[in-house]
């Protein structure tokens, strides 16, 4: 266990057992990232994606016929049952493509979702999961191969374009994952939706839902919609109608010639730093997911 983890337990372990206003009301993410095991409850999503928390979070298996989670370490291999199924469908498809024999599967969520001691703001209600782009081309990585083994970037000019690890399996499985109905959004940087606007052929209406983001280019971002019957979760806004072509291509023409910043008004107030949540920041239901033993 990590330093970082251990310290994430004690301040649980602290914040639980002292009366409310007893101590500094202890950061969201030293609660969450404090447990380690998922909550005894039905599984559900309480909140929204970078705002949020899972109850009866499921566990992607280390190893499975068709895909590998990647950093153990971290813990982050947990996600609601629709997720791990998800993943296990598409690392089956991409298992049919040349050079692949299925997925490297990075973060999905801790086990009761929340926000994270570092990196993500989203991945908190186990909807969310990054996919790497490095081909699995072997399922026997030990646990220290896996954290230290790298995925590859596919971008060049800062994203603008893709570069030549770009392959068509890479398109075959980023439109398979968006012709999926569970599938909301998937995040991935402008280049390659760029490519992907230029080589599809057939029906692009999946294309509205590969949306350009930065980074992303060493993995994929998946989000899912929100399970029917889930009432605690907040889905996020459609994307806007279209395929969204032309608003990455616009993306990739700023990368190549950056727009001019406005010039900032010397009298307005200085932007507030963005504050870390407590947990009476988050949904009321999240206090009994993190209570649950």
């Amino acid at each position: 266990m990590t330093l970082t983890r251990l310290c994430a337990r004690l301040a649980v372990a602290l914040a639980l057992a002292l009366p409310t206003g007893a101590l500094a009301e202890p950061l969201a993410k030293q609660l969450f990232g404090g447990k380690s095991t998922p909550s005894r409850q039905q599984s559900a999503a309480f909140g929204s994606y970078a705002k949020g928390c899972m109850a009866g979070g499921v566990q992607l298996p280390e190893t499975g016929p068709t895909w590998q989670a990647m950093r153990l370490s971290r813990n982050r291999n947990w996600g609601q049952p629709e997720l791990v199924d998800f993943i296990n469908d598409l690392s089956r498809f991409a298992a049919r493509q040349p050079g692949w024999k299925g997925l490297y599967v990075g973060d999905i969520s801790q086990p009761r979702g929340g926000p994270m001691l570092s990196g993500h703001r989203s991945h908190q209600m186990g909807l969310d999961a990054d996919i790497w782009m490095l081909p699995a081309s072997r399922l026997n990585l030990t646990r220290n191969e896996r954290e230290n083994i790298s995925s590859i970037s596919l971008r060049r000019a800062n994203g603008a374009y893709v570069n030549d690890n770009w392959s068509r399996a890479h398109h075959e499985i980023l439109r398979e994952a968006a012709k999926d109905k569970r599938v909301a959004r998937i995040f991935v940087f402008p280049g390659a939706k760029v490519q992907m606007c230029n080589d599809e052929k057939g029906n692009r209406r999946y294309l509205r839902k590969i949306r350009p983001w930065w980074g992303h280019h060493y993995h994929f971002h998946v989000r899912l919609a929100c399970p029917r019957g889930m009432r605690g979760c907040e889905d996020q806004a459609a994307p806007p109608p279209g395929d969204g072509c032309d608003e990455a291509r616009k993306w990739a023409r700023d990368i190549l010639n950056p727009p001019k910043a406005k010039p900032r008004d010397p009298n307005a107030p200085k932007p507030k730093p963005r504050r870390e949540y407590v947990l009476a920041d988050l949904p009321q239901q999240c206090s009994a997911v993190l209570r649950s033993n």
